[in-house]
Order: C-alpha cells, then structure tokens, then sequence
C-alpha cells in the first residue's frame, strides 16, 4: 500500500541580494562574462568572501559547450555542492529550491545561484537550432520553427476553448509595461496603450508584437544561506515559506491548457500555511501572455477558464489590487535567456526587502514567483513555484 510522502519544509533558509547585471539588447560578451559580473556583484554586495561561497547553481543557454563546472575554473571557485539547470524559465524557482536543499542538509552553507546568457545579432537563431532535437526532427520540417509558432497554437487553443480575446492579453501587457516604467533595468521605456497593442503587427497569429519578449543580453542572480547567516551578515532577507516544482505535467492534454503548478499548489499552500487570497504579489513566468492567464488559474486565484474574466476584473499594476510583474517582466524588460527564469525572482526579493524603490506593492509580505520553461512542440515540460516571505 503506498503512503504519501510527506515533505519537509523550508524553515531556517534565507534567500538575499538580489543582483541583476543590466540588460542589454545585444552584447559581444559571452556568457561566462555575464555569468562573472554577476558573481562579482554578489561578492562585493554581500561582504561574503568568494572563498566562502560554497555552492554554486548555475542556468544558461548561451554556455554550451562548457557547463556549471567550468565556470567555477574560469571564475576560481571551488564548491562543494554544484547544479547545472537546464531548465530555462523554471531554473530560479528550481536553484532556489535545491540550494535551499543543500543549506538544510549542511550540503552548503552559502549557495550563489546565478542565471546568463549573452545575445548577439545570430544568437536566437542558433539557440533555436539546438534546442530541442525533438522540435529539430520532428516540427521544424513542418514550418514549425520556434516558440512564436508554438505558443501561436497554445494561444489560439485557449482563445477558442475559454473564450479569451486579444484584449485579455493585451491588459497582461499593457499594466507590466506600466510597472517597467518604474523599473530603471528594464529595455522598454516607452508608455503602452492597449490601442497600441491591438494594432501592432501580427508576428504568428494570433500574435502580435508586444505578446512576443524580446532577447537581450544579461545576469541575474542571489544568495542561499541559513536565516542565522544572514542575521550575522546584517543582509535583509526574505524567508522561504513553500516551493514545489513538476516536470511533464499533464502529458495527455493534446495541446497544453494547464501548467504542473495546479499539480502541487495545494501542497505548496500549506508549506506556507496560508492560501492565494494571502499573497500580496505575483511574478510569474511570462514568455507569452496566455500563460500569465494559465499561471492565475492554476495556482488558485481564479478557476481553469476565468483567466479571462479575471484580468477584466482586477488591476495587475504594482499598485493594483492584484499586482503582477512589478518588474514589467520580461514583456517588457526583456529576455535575457535562462536568466529571464532569475527575473521574478530577484525582483520579489526586492519587493520583500523594501529595495524596489517607486515600484514597490504598498505592505507585502508575501510573494508567489512561478517558473515555466523549455518549450516543446505543443507545451512546456517545467514549472514551479516558490512562496517568499518577509523577515520578521
């Protein structure tokens, strides 16, 4: 007779100094550089020797052939506990979640967890041509070819199955570039109206311009320790209170209408020993719009098909009643790679450690940063989820 597994907290873990190694549209520096100069920051930010960072998580796309082991050569490191996450838009969600595996079984006592890719003028397209040898073999020949075509098909499925429309998207868009305004990292610095989203040209329909992120260069990255160590350090910090994370989540769905995140949320919930109507902000994952609206449904704030409705309703600005991407998200600060999977994340460490200035959600207290990532031919396999807390 099975028994289901019950797991175990995250009680004691503190996750601190957010980092971003500005974005930049296109860049000549490889990936090892960016990777370096978020390094750098952590070091030089935190007070913590090098020496001292004992565990090292690391997300890219742009780092092949060299892996998470090489880079502690080149950057002259040396730590006990090592991951390398091939796991794109879930990899913050999932370093998180590891090395504060790693610093509960004494695996680790300082983890730097770090995301960046570098892109030139030829990067998307070679990042696409190795991407997924299933995608290459098998969809590619089809016309097929990259991740404005696939989430073309997601998109255009939920709109035909919910009743969604380009203008529930576009709200997504609209109020992230509201919140990027605010935020002196992001790419985008002009205002979006939502006449200027419908009218944008159609990239792979129902696609248009804003509904697609744009690639850019950069880093991101934070600091895993014991609340203890933190404490000592002086660091403000947030605490984890819950993460899960799924992989291959609801195979048998012909086209992907659902995320892994309505698989464990409510396990994810009582770790953190509240519910959704007790987060005060979300960042999720948003290479596309239509999963923002998955990302809504499937942690619980709103039932699987009242996405829509759901962002008629509520205001998705820092400032709003539901604030989504206070960052602007990578709609609107762009994509920089694996580290787009970074970006929720250190930007709810901000939120929680009163850092993100003239963006910041009045009072929170508590954060939801979702990962989603490594798009096949109709879904995507990884998702993940990470509730953060305030200090004290």
């Amino acid at each position: 007779m099975a028994h289901p597994i019950l797991r175990r907290g995250y009680e004691g873990v503190a996750v601190a100094v957010p980092i971003t190694v500005p974005y930049r549209r296109y860049a000549t520096e490889g990936a090892h550089w960016f990777l370096g100069q978020a390094v750098k920051a952590l070091v030089s930010t935190s007070g913590i020797d090098k020496a001292d960072i004992d565990g090292l998580a690391v997300s890219s796309f742009s780092l092949a052939p060299d892996t998470a082991v090489g880079v502690t050569q080149h950057l002259g490191m040396s730590p006990r506990w090592l991951d390398h996450l091939p796991t794109g838009g879930a990899s913050g969600v999932m370093a998180l979640r590891r090395a504060a595996r790693a610093v509960q079984a004494g695996d680790a006592n300082v983890v730097a967890c770090v995301a960046a890719d570098t892109n030139h003028v030829d990067s998307f397209r070679q990042t696409l041509g190795g991407f997924s040898q299933f995608a290459r073999d098998a969809t590619y020949p089809y016309g097929s070819g990259g991740p404005n075509s696939v989430f073309a098909m997601i998109t255009a499925h939920y709109m035909r199955t919910f009743g969604a429309t380009r203008e529930d998207f576009g709200r997504i868009a609209v109020s992230q570039r509201a919140n990027a305004l605010r935020n002196p990292n992001a790419l985008f610095k002009k205002p979006l109206t939502l006449d200027e989203y419908m009218a944008a040209k159609a990239i792979s329909e129902p696609l248009h311009l804003f509904d697609c992120v744009m690639p850019c260069a950069g880093a991101d990255a934070f600091l895993v320790m014991s609340e203890a160590r933190a404490r000592d350090l002086g660091l403000p910090y947030a605490q984890v209170r819950g993460a899960i994370e799924r992989h291959n989540a609801y195979a048998d769905d012909p086209i992907m209408l659902r995320g892994g995140w309505r698989v464990d949320r409510d396990e994810l919930y009582a770790m953190a020993g509240i519910g959704p109507d007790a987060i005060d902000f979300i960042q999720t994952y948003d290479d596309y719009p239509v999963v923002v609206m998955m990302h809504f449904e499937d942690l619980g704030f709103c039932e699987k098909g009242e996405g829509p409705a759901f962002v008629r309703q509520k205001t998705l600005t820092w400032d709003g009643a539901f604030p989504n991407n206070t960052s602007g998200g990578q709609l609107s600060v762009g994509q920089a790679g694996a580290a787009g999977g970074f970006l929720g994340m250190v930007e709810a460490l901000r939120q929680l450690t009163g850092t993100a200035g003239e963006r910041s959600v009045p009072d929170a207290m508590t954060g939801l940063v979702c990962g989603f990532g490594m798009v096949t031919y109709d879904r995507c396999l990884c998702t993940g989820a990470v509730i953060l807390g305030a200090a004290g």
